[in-house]
């Protein structure tokens, strides 16, 4: 008999790696447990409480009783005020229907759903790069291989059907969408949009259009791919309430899909998961059918994150460092000053022991030279951060 096992990881996390973003933020919170004074600035979590009529609409749903199991794919009302909202954006043939609605417990589990419901070993997806962390994981975790699809600096890193063309070989099976991006904070005008679905459409591939930021955009309305799109036999829709209605905690996402692949999903994670907790479903059904009450506090939050963007975006500029202007999302993504082969994470650990200001090194994007900054803090915080990044970005040059 063996004195003692070893784990070993298995084949299907041996490449794992931890999430960069919460990585960083555990980091900051054990300085803050030793007394140092942290503005933490990594996590890409709203800093504003879930509106007062969401909260009492999930305390109310608990007294009548919404403390059971539910349909594994959520709640009826739920799923019919999302393919509602859907069907006001969509203008192709055929409608959505609440059969075609899986909620699950948070976006995050929604993109990991579709990963594995559609791709397998020898798939490869195209992820337009930087991207957030989790997309090459998952990825991953269901067997396929993410291609990093660098785009153009100069254009936000967006990119466009030449780049994702130019990286697809015969076994390309999807692409992974996000706008507004994370961390870019870019967002993809409507004809850019509808030149990439077009592509993937007429090359067979899955869009998976992570949607999560839609609501938080600042020039104009962020477009979806409902909203441009004049096919949806290739498309997963994913989108929650936890960035616009700082609901993170509640932890509810959807994903909308054709019915035979939304029963794939629903059947998956019938043995995961199964349903997402009942009151957040009572919780996310008030966000999206409250109306004014509620949409005016998602508006004022949004209106809040621009008057921090454009507080800061000033003193970092002013620094003389290289600032991607964000359209939508609560990041900034920052050129790292210095050089070497991760200039990112060697800015990022002096900030955090000199200044005390944490922020996510852009290598977890796939960007070594780049680092992250969120603004979902409060405004005094975001300019003090800014003013001390713009101090050690001085200490180190920028250049």
């Amino acid at each position: 008999m063996a004195d003692s096992f070893v784990f070993r990881p298995s084949e299907n996390i041996a490449a794992l790696k931890e999430s960069a973003t919460i990585a960083v933020s555990q980091r900051a919170k054990a300085l803050k447990a030793e007394g140092r004074e942290i503005i933490d600035l990594g996590a890409g979590e709203p800093d504003f409480d879930t509106p007062a009529p969401i909260r009492a609409a999930a305390a109310a749903a608990v007294e009548q009783g919404a403390t059971r199991y539910t349909a594994v794919e959520g709640i009826l009302p739920l799923r019919e005020a999302i393919a509602a909202d859907a069907n006001r954006a969509y203008r192709g043939p055929d409608r959505v229907t609440p059969a075609e609605v899986v909620v699950s417990n948070g976006s995050k589990q929604s993109l990991y759903n579709a990963c594995v419901a559609l791709f397998g070993p020898g798939d490869e997806v195209l992820v337009p790069t930087p991207s957030w962390t989790s997309y090459y994981e998952m990825v991953g975790l269901a067997r396929a291989t993410a291609v990093e699809v660098h785009g153009d600096p100069a254009r936000g890193f967006k990119v466009d059907p030449a780049r994702l063309a130019a990286h697809a070989t015969p076994r390309t099976r999807g692409l992974m969408l996000n706008s507004p991006s994370n961390p870019t904070g870019g967002v993809y005008a409507p004809n850019e949009l509808r030149a990439i679905l077009d592509l993937a459409a007429d090359r067979g591939w899955w869009v998976i259009s992570d949607e999560i930021y839609v609501r938080i955009s600042y020039d104009a309305p962020a477009p979806g791919a409902l909203d441009v799109a004049t096919r949806r036999d290739n498309l997963v829709v994913v989108n929650g309430v936890a960035k616009a209605y700082a609901m993170t905690g509640w932890r509810i996402g959807w994903t909308i899909s054709p019915a035979p692949l939304a029963k794939a999903m629903n059947a998956f994670q019938s043995h995961t998961t199964s349903n997402a907790a009942t009151v957040s479903q009572h919780a996310a059904l008030a966000a999206l059918t409250l109306g004014a009450p509620v949409e005016a506090e998602v508006q004022s939050m949004v209106a809040e994150f621009r008057k921090r963007r454009d507080a800061a975006l000033p003193i970092l500029r002013g620094a003389g460092l290289t600032v991607l202007e964000p359209a939508g999302a609560f990041y900034f993504y920052i050129k790292a000053p210095g050089t070497g082969a991760d200039a990112g994470a060697a800015f990022c650990t002096a900030l955090l022991e000199r200044e005390g200001v944490a922020i996510v090194p852009g290598s977890a994007f796939r960007t070594p030279d780049w680092v992250r900054v969120s603004y979902a803090a409060a405004e005094s915080q975001v300019v003090e951060a800014c003013r001390r990044i713009a101090r050690v970005a001085a200490d180190i040059g920028v250049g």
